[in-house]
């Protein structure tokens, strides 16, 4: 087995027997690779586990790509860290063993938006997605073929961050590909609630399928 350094600080929990497919996740800004795991092992706890922490640092708190300001992003930037965190996806699954075509990531605002652009610029690393919270990052001048892939988007209807419409145009990208995507929109705001996790659990559970 290769045991060369992963380019990414992360921790990866191997699953139970039968606990299901694996879960990719990604932490908002000032996060780490610990921070959604008690999420996972409360709505998936048999499944594999990969947290990772993203590579920038923004007044000393973790992200997975630069913004020059709130909603202002640094595009090339996006571009070059979804390569990478792409390609350290890839070399993971080698590492420990899971599978790149059934791995579902669960991504919290800063990390659902990476998932969101690997899904628009490399989606053969993933199989579905539960974005929570997520933006428009980058409008794609195509779309690839997301056949298959299911994708959750959990809006807030008070969330002061994301602009009101972004989680629907994401969902249009996302559907120009293909992918079965469920838009649900919550009551709150940016933070995650009760009504977002009993959503999230219902789209991990074996078997359910996106609408």
């Amino acid at each position: 087995m290769n045991t060369a350094p992963l380019s990414h600080p992360h921790v990866f929990e191997p699953g139970a027997p039968g606990g299901g497919a694996a879960l990719l996740l990604l932490h908002g800004t000032g996060g780490d690779e610990h921070s959604l795991l008690a999420v996972a092992r409360r709505f998936a706890p048999g499944a594999p586990l990969l947290g990772v922490r993203g590579m920038v640092s923004e007044n000393g708190m973790p992200r997975f790509f630069r913004r020059f300001a709130e909603g202002i992003f640094d595009l090339e930037d996006v571009e070059r860290r979804t390569e990478a965190l792409a390609d350290f996806i890839a070399a993971a699954s080698g590492r420990y063993g899971f599978d790149l075509r059934t791995l579902t990531a669960v991504g919290y605002s800063n990390g659902a938006n990476i998932a969101a652009s690997l899904l628009l610029r490399r989606p053969e690393v993933l199989g579905a997605a539960a974005l929570l919270r997520p933006m428009v990052v980058l409008e794609p001048p195509s779309v690839p073929d997301l056949s298959g892939r299911r994708v959750l988007i959990l809006s807030g209807a008070r969330d002061p961050i994301v602009p009101p419409n972004d989680p629907a145009r994401l969902a249009g990208f996302l559907r120009a590909g293909n992918a079965s995507v469920e838009l649900s929109r919550q009551s709150g705001g940016h933070e995650l609630g009760a009504e977002d996790f009993a959503v999230l659990q219902r789209f991990l559970a074996p078997g359910h399928a996106a609408t």
